[in-house]
Order: structure tokens, then C-alpha cells, then sequence
């Protein structure tokens, strides 16, 4: 059963950090995560928006190295969320200490509080598309979970997925259960950050 679609949609845009990072890496070889949160949302409202989307939230979650392991990395992601923050004052930001198994990083608890957060303000009618930057398939079960949330409460809702694919449409792929939003190198060169936050 398909509820009354709204006229204006509250779009929330949900970074998945580092799992957007590893896709433009390992897809066109950027060797730091040099994209602009603030451009790629607008990117994706502007191109859906006589669809009616409107930019209503952001948020970005990331690991972050320990600082006593890998300070340039550690000092990196705080100084690009601080300056991210400062043109986007509203945006909520989730961070998580990177664990390390023989001294290879790995995220812990970033996925699950993007899951957390993608079903509870789905419950709270937060937002009516949510649009996630990611590739990770663990997040098919919170889109089978918001098409339940969307019929228990009889209310339109949407779930997207973005995410870097140029050329090998085969290859790259969205999360199953989403709406699929392909970006590719040359709109994504376009949402470049012009800050090196390397330096």
C-alpha cells in the first residue's frame, strides 16, 4: 500500500565517512577524503529538486585515529569536521575512536549508531527521504525496517542510497532496499573541498 506522497520532502543526508572515503579511493584513487559534505548534499537536492527535496538536516559519523597512533590522520578529521561545522553550524556530528588489530584500524559503533539514528527519526517523522552516503550492505535491514515503520504509522517515506560510480555500472552498487544515487567523478570533482586539511 503506498501512502500520500508529500509535495515538499525533508530531506536528511547521512555520511557514512569512511565507507565514502574507500569508494572514492579504491574507485578513482583519491588518497584522503577530499569531498565536501556541504556541496555533495546540495548536489543531491538540486538534482531532485522537482522531486520537491529540501535539505533539512545533515550529519556526518566517522572513526577517528587515536591521537597517540596516528596524530596527522587524528588531526585531519577534527579539523575538517571543525571547519565543516562552521559553515554548517547545524550539522550533528558522531565520531568513534578507531580500534586497532595489529596496528590495522577499524571502526567500532559507527554503523550501529547510523542504524539507531536512521530508525528512530524515522519513528519521530524526523524526515521523509533520508539519503545515505554508503556502500555497506548491513544497512539493508534499516531500509526493511523503514518500509515497516512506513506502513505501521501510514506515513510516505523514502530511503536513498549515494554513492561514486563512473562508467561500471555493473560494479558499483547501492545498498539493497534503496533508492540508488549515482554520483560520478565529474559531479563529484565539483564537491571537492578546496581545503587540504593535511597541512
Amino acid at each position: 500500500m503506498s501512502y500520500r506522497e508529500p509535495s515538499i520532502k525533508r530531506v536528511v543526508i547521512f555520511f557514512d565517512c569512511q565507507n565514502l572515503f574507500n569508494a572514492c579511493k579504491n574507485l578513482w584513487g583519491y588518497s584522503f577524503p577530499n569531498f565536501d559534505p556541504i556541496k555533495l548534499s546540495n548536489m543531491v537536492i538540486r538534482n531532485h529538486q522537482n522531486g520537491g527535496w529540501l535539505l533539512h538536516g545533515m550529519r556526518l559519523y566517522t572513526g577517528i585515529h587515536d591521537i597517540h597512533v596516528n596524530r596527522p590522520w587524528h588531526d585531519f578529521w577534527n579539523r575538517k569536521i571543525l571547519a565543516t561545522k562552521n559553515l554548517y553550524p547545524s550539522m550533528f556530528v558522531f565520531t568513534s575512536q578507531l580500534r586497532y588489530t595489529q596496528k590495522v584500524a577499524r571502526e567500532k559503533g559507527v554503523d550501529v549508531r547510523i542504524a539507531i539514528d536512521l530508525v528512530r527519526m524515522a519513528r519521530k517523522n524526523e524526515y521523509d527521504v533520508a539519503v545515505l552516503f554508503s556502500q555497506d550492505n548491513d544497512f539493508e535491514e534499516v531500509a526493511k525496517e523503514i518500509r515497516d515503520i512506513s506502513k505501521e504509522k501510514r506515513q510516505w517515506l523514502k530511503i536513498a542510497t549515494a554513492f561514486p560510480s563512473d562508467n561500471m555500472p555493473n560494479i558499483t552498487r547501492g545498498v539493497r532496499r534503496t533508492d540508488w544515487i549515482r554520483i560520478t567523478k565529474a559531479e563529484y570533482d565539483l564537491c571537492l573541498d578546496q581545503n587540504d586539511y593535511r597541512k
